[in-house]
């Protein structure tokens, strides 16, 4: 079922200082459930000084919009430039939005939203004109909507109250929804979009997994001990991130698809989370909480190049600013 709604955009400053949201009663923590309580595996290998890193040029300046989640009178989407300069709020429903993702030519964000108790629908929003068109009807709980590099279809996952988290497919315009992994969550696509990396603990803990776009010949990715899920692939194909992790000792990391050059790319101490690349490729976007460490709200969008220099903040509130997701 498609249903177009209307919802205008409203434009704020950075210095909002509002409520937040109380604690859902369904969230993708009580999705994970099951995988909090998996036994860890072997810490991962110290990462090698030598290990090889991502070229660039420090003349590049981040360019592109980021989208994420900013607690503005609850959970609301918001985006802003690369630079940190335009911002706006995208809803203002006083319903909690997460998950949101830029499609592939930056014209619009899907997202995920509230909708009744077990239920979360994905919507896409068009920017130029504020028009939002409900792609899901009561399927579950679905987080995580991301649009394929081909522009037609929507990868996301779907939960319900009993702690199931699978990943499932649809076309861009809602149609034909159907599961391809029976166990598994934060699906993002490859460059191509020939292939699907995920997080699962279908082994046990939780892992980063990659599967063909159908489902077929899913293998293993990572050996963390600590993994939460949120990931992402370089627009070359060469390098993943991901997080890893106790709470508030998580930290970014960089290594190539069959988890070589492994590296941590956060400065250490921020409990940095939720990694996202630039449409280039030179840059990294996360959540992070380097300037309000302990401070449940204190956390912040900051981006930093792929060599581990030129940490910036982009965001500075009194709320929190967290899964980014990077776009042109």
């Amino acid at each position: 079922m498609r249903r177009l709604i209307l919802l205008p955009l409203v434009v704020l400053t950075l210095a909002c200082n509002l409520a937040t949201a109380a604690t859902p009663a369904l969230t993708i923590e009580t999705l994970r459930a099951q995988a909090s309580a998996a036994p860890p595996l072997t810490p991962p290998p110290e990462p090698s000084a030598a290990a090889p890193t991502p070229s660039l040029s420090h003349a590049d300046a981040p360019t592109g919009k980021i989208v994420y989640t900013c607690q503005i009178a609850g959970n609301q989407i918001c985006i802003v430039n690369a630079d940190g300069r335009g911002f706006r709020q995208l809803t203002s429903d006083p319903i909690r939005h997460w998950y949101a993702s830029l499609s592939p030519d930056g014209a619009s964000v899907v997202y995920s939203a509230f909708a009744e108790d077990n239920v979360f629908e994905i919507y896409e929003m068009n920017l130029a004109s504020g028009l939002v068109t409900q792609l899901t009807d009561k399927l579950g709980v679905l987080l995580a909507p991301e649009i394929s590099p081909d522009g037609n279809s929507v990868v996301f996952t779907r939960g319900d109250a009993k702690g199931a988290s699978q990943i499932w497919v649809m076309e861009r315009s809602g149609a034909n929804p159907r599961q391809i992994h029976a166990q598994g969550w934060d699906p993002t696509w490859s460059p191509d979009g020939k292939q699907i990396l995920f997080a699962s603990n279908v082994e046990g803990a939780n892992q980063l997994f990659v599967m063909d776009r159908n489902g077929a010949n899913a293998r293993r990715v990572t050996d963390f001990d600590s993994l939460r899920g949120r990931s992402d692939w370089s627009p070359d194909g060469a390098w993943m991130v991901t997080y890893n992790g106790a709470a508030w000792k998580r930290e970014v990391f960089i290594f190539r698809p069959d988890f070589s050059g492994l590296r941590r790319l956060s400065p250490e101490g921020g409990n940095s989370q939720g990694p996202t690349f630039s449409p280039d490729g030179k840059w990294v976007a996360f959540t992070a909480y380097f300037d309000h460490y302990g401070d449940d709200l204190g956390c912040e969008i900051y981006i930093i190049r792929v060599d581990g220099s030129d940490l910036r903040r982009l965001t500075d509130n009194d709320y929190c600013d967290y899964q980014p997701r990077w776009g042109p």
